[in-house]
């Protein structure tokens, strides 16, 4: 038997471990869960269950997919470092992940998006609004598992890296969102992008959704070629810009030139923007997701 499976030597007490992590990330889950249900009007099983709310669904999948992707770059961190210490560790990152998902959202409900009450448009099963909410969560944790992933230990100063170069991604998103409001408006005569999600521009939407994760995975790249200095906040903040800042406009413009390529002879812009086709921006979301993929496939390599 041994000759036919070869399997990698393992911790005799991974399991112990494995259930520690596994305990703690369920319980931050209900956390997640409890604190979703108290910040709006309804529980989440009336919503789901009662109501059949499909937004709402979508909004709250991404946020425990956002939870899971954070705590997946915690979990197995401390094998071997003793039960108590895991433990901590976990519930540290973890409760620091919570915590900078829920500012990630605001900011994003708040200052990105600041002409739509995210909230409200969900409660009325606006799906655009719900994909974009979701796709902002996801995009701030996979974000957040990068960079807990980059960074050493579990001290001060490993948090310290970590909300510092979190808010420096929040504000390339702000500053993305704003420049795609200035180049909509250019091609619809003046019209909102946010106006167009609040009325349920779901090809946008889709569209719009791939960008932000595709700028999340982009900026991840920085990890891959920047080095960690425990002490360097100042270092690392400006690391952290000058590399996000260079990957995204990189990003742009490979996506730019691929649909042109891929969508020779066709006015993409106006299929989405004016004549809502799902198609095409599936395809532009497909684009920056990979594309992003790829350039970290190659600078992780």
């Amino acid at each position: 038997m041994d000759a036919l499976v070869k399997l990698v030597p393992l911790e005799r007490d991974l399991w112990v471990y494995l259930a520690i992590d596994l305990g703690i990330a369920l319980f931050l889950l209900l956390v997640m869960k409890w604190l979703t249900s108290a910040s709006r009007n309804n529980s989440v099983t009336e919503e789901l269950g009662v109501k059949d709310n499909f937004a709402f669904g979508i909004s709250i999948a991404g946020g425990w997919l956002s939870l899971c992707i954070v705590l997946s770059a915690v979990v197995g961190r401390h094998v071997g470092q003793g039960y108590q210490d895991a433990a901590i560790g976990m519930v540290l990152f973890g409760v620091v992940g919570i915590i900078l998902v829920k500012v990630g959202r605001f900011a994003h409900d708040k200052l990105v998006l600041n002409r739509v009450d995210t909230h409200a448009m969900i409660a009325d099963r606006s799906v655009s609004i719900a994909l974009v909410d979701a796709a902002s969560l996801v995009a701030s944790a996979i974000v957040l598992h990068n960079m807990m992933v980059w960074v050493d230990g579990t001290d001060m100063n490993a948090i310290i890296a970590i909300v510092s170069g979190f808010f420096i991604v929040l504000t390339m998103l702000l500053v993305m969102t704003r420049i795609l409001e200035v180049r909509y408006a250019k091609d619809n005569q003046n019209g909102s992008f946010q106006g167009a999600l609040r009325k349920g521009q779901l090809a946008l939407a889709i569209e719009h959704s791939g960008n932000l994760l595709g700028m999340a995975m982009i900026v991840s790249a920085a990890k891959d070629i920047l080095t960690y200095h425990p002490e360097g906040y100042v270092s690392n903040v400006t690391g952290w810009l000058v590399v996000s800042v260079t990957l995204a406009i990189a990003l742009h413009i490979l996506v730019l030139v691929s649909k042109k390529v891929i969508l020779f002879g066709m006015n993409f812009r106006q299929e989405v923007d004016q004549q809502h086709n799902v198609g095409v921006a599936s395809l532009g979301f497909t684009l920056s997701i990979g594309t992003a993929m790829i350039i970290n496939g190659i600078l992780g390599g």
